[in-house]
């Protein structure tokens, strides 16, 4: 059931995590499927909703730092300073875990993935319900939701609410770094850029794909709509004999069956955005096949790429 972001609705919410329900709400990056982070059988419930692996380990939603100190066994300078020029945003930090989170939460690892995100709901959620276990609202590997009519089509009356807050502003899912070796690495490209990352505590590593995942979003096949997807690289035209739709990075091409366009004016903000929905429009277009046109790959455009090439597999 879908209900407005109103503070009657989010403290009924709230009461839904604190007795173990599943309750599905917005960040800035896509929506989430929440359970309470301290009540292991809700969110061993996330896992048989999503027919997600257990061997996926889950991020862990915060709203101050002083919930971090609840999660983590230790937060180093290079934490405290992505922290602070990231936090609230779409950073996720994985860091040594405190005896505290339930192994499901990890994948029974002893690292735990944090973000504090900045939507104003998820943020009011999270101080009433307290740390919240989440991965994206979405059956496991398929598009990511940024509305919340895409959580009930996925899901309908298999969660207890979902709330709505609107489009997300951010539209891919939150980077994830590695903080807990020596060296930080990238497990996930997302919505902070790589280049402003190493900004503000230098060189990075990027290891994103591994058949044993550290953190979310790290399979080869993920974020996959049900219409096969292929990406071209340079010259984009319609294939001969099948129906196609086009996922344009600027402008639209003659000849494909529909045509989504992420941005008329080449902002990657802006297609990182509009990424996912399109994705969806496109998938219940009736096309045989969506030919996801390339985008630069330079700040956002790594995310998307990223994003792309998983959808292809």
């Amino acid at each position: 059931m879908i209900v407005e972001a109103t503070e009657e609705n989010i403290r009924k919410a709230a009461e839904i995590l604190k007795r173990g329900g599943l309750v599905a709400f917005p960040t800035e990056t896509v929506y989430g499927l929440g359970a309470h982070a301290f009540i292991p059988k809700a969110v061993a419930r996330i896992f048989e909703v999503k027919k997600r692996p257990l061997s996926d380990p889950l991020i862990v939603h915060i709203q101050s730092i002083d919930e971090l100190k609840l999660l983590v066994r230790r937060i180093d300078e290079r934490a405290k300073k992505l922290a602070k020029a990231f936090w609230p945003g779409p950073l996720t930090m994985v860091l040594p875990k405190s005896e505290r989170v339930p192994e499901i939460v990890t994948a029974g690892l002893d690292t735990v993935a944090v973000r504090m995100p900045s939507h104003p709901v998820a943020r009011r959620l999270i101080k009433e319900a307290g740390p919240i276990a989440a991965p994206s609202a979405n059956p496991f590997s398929r598009v990511s939701p940024t509305k919340a009519e895409h959580v009930e089509e996925y899901f309908g009356d298999k969660i207890n609410l979902i709330i709505d807050g609107g489009k997300c502003e951010v539209g891919v899912e939150s980077t994830i770094i590695d903080l807990s070796e020596k060296r930080p690495v990238i497990l996930r490209l997302g919505g902070v850029p790589v280049e402003d990352i190493e900004k503000v505590i230098g060189r990075v590593e990027i290891r994103t794909l591994t058949e044993k995942p550290k953190a979310p979003g790290q399979l080869k096949k993920h974020y996959s709509p049900k219409t096969p997807l292929k990406i071209v690289y340079g010259e984009v035209k319609p294939p001969k004999g099948v129906k196609a739709g086009l996922l344009a990075f600027k402008e639209p091409k003659q000849g494909f069956e529909v045509v989504e366009v992420l941005s008329p004016s080449g902002d990657l903000r802006e297609a990182a955005a509009n990424l996912y929905e399109a994705l969806h429009r496109l998938d219940k277009a009736g096309v045989d096949v969506i030919i996801a046109e390339a985008v630069p790959e330079v700040g956002l455009g790594k995310a998307i790429m990223d994003r792309l090439r998983r959808a292809q597999g």
